[in-house]
């Protein structure tokens, strides 16, 4: 049986570590769970503040394990599962990391066959979110486009207009998350741990949607499927001259980095992207050209990858 294990994540003092101890408040009685730290510092503080509340911790300072220190990470989860057997895993990496790193890892040979990758939690500050010193980084993009699930913390430190503004952003955000949540003083519902979206998975119509002028479908695939980028800038091109395509926007896995895929205005731009709970596409057409959506999940398959 798998481990099932979360990823708690979030810039540098966003309320990491106190969202964990809250977590680990709601666990169980009798269960074990495990928590992984990763403090970008030389000496772990955070394990030790953890340690505590009598569950296992495993730390692994003085790199990112997103991206240095990745055989450190191999070697404590290897150890960690080994020793404690945890019935779920928390993992809190550095908040100066890319945990698109971590997850990779995790996804690779020798871990998949243990562990379950469950949702991954961002927790961001709504005070940071109009500060450009914080939205220009590339690591705090990261962190938000990866997560499934958005919680603003601090939320008792806001104001109304910095709350709105949380809101306004997670609603534009591609793909949606699962759940976007406000809370204070890192109180998360462990529910969260395990919420699902309603998506089907591989190839199949995850979702419909018409009105009298615009039809729209999408689609999600696992995310162990691989897309070749070349063919799906070709296909995007060829939707762009279609005439009953009025947009198509996607995010797809081309082996161990990632494309976010979109056509607008006749227009495919294709950009690196963090996000790696599953590849999906979204398409809109005009409801009244009688577009053939299956024709258009045939192209998609068209674009997988035969060896991977």
């Amino acid at each position: 049986m798998k481990t099932p294990v979360n990823l708690i994540t979030g810039f540098l003092g966003v309320g990491k570590t106190t969202a964990i101890l809250d977590l680990l408040a709601q666990r169980p009685a009798g269960s074990r769970w495990a928590v992984l730290v990763n403090e970008f510092g030389q000496v772990g503080i955070d394990g030790a503040t953890l340690t505590q509340v009598g569950v296992a911790v495993r730390e692994v300072p003085g790199g990112c394990i997103c991206c240095t220190a990745q055989l450190p990470l191999r070697v404590a989860l290897t150890k960690l599962l080994r020793e404690v057997r945890p019935e779920r895993l928390l993992i809190e990496p550095t908040g100066l990391g890319h945990p698109a790193g971590v997850i990779d890892v995790l996804r690779g040979e020798g871990l998949a066959s243990a562990l379950e990758l469950r949702n991954v939690i961002c927790l961001v500050d709504p005070r940071q979110l109009s500060d450009e010193q914080y939205r220009g980084l590339e690591t705090y993009q990261d962190q938000i486009a990866l997560a499934d699930v958005l919680v603003a913390n601090k939320c008792d430190l806001a104001t109304t207009l910095q709350l709105q503004a949380f809101t306004e952003f997670a609603a534009q955000l591609y793909p949606s998350k699962r759940l976007v949540a406000q809370v204070s003083q890192g109180r998360l519902d462990a529910a969260w741990l395990d919420i699902e979206s309603t998506a089907s998975a591989s190839l199949s119509a995850a979702h419909a949607h018409d009105t009298q002028q615009f039809a729209a479908r999408g689609w999600v695939f696992s995310p162990e499927q691989i897309f070749d980028p070349a063919k799906l800038k070709v296909l995007f091109e060829a939707w762009g001259n279609d005439a009953k395509i009025v947009r198509a926007k996607g995010v797809f896995r081309i082996g161990r980095d990632w494309r976010l895929l979109n056509l607008a205005g006749g227009t495919v731009d294709m950009t690196p992207i963090t996000y790696r709970r599953d590849s999906r596409l979204d398409v809109i057409a005009r409801a009244d050209t009688g577009l053939d959506w299956g024709a258009v999940e045939t192209s998609m398959a068209t674009t997988l990858r035969p060896d991977a």
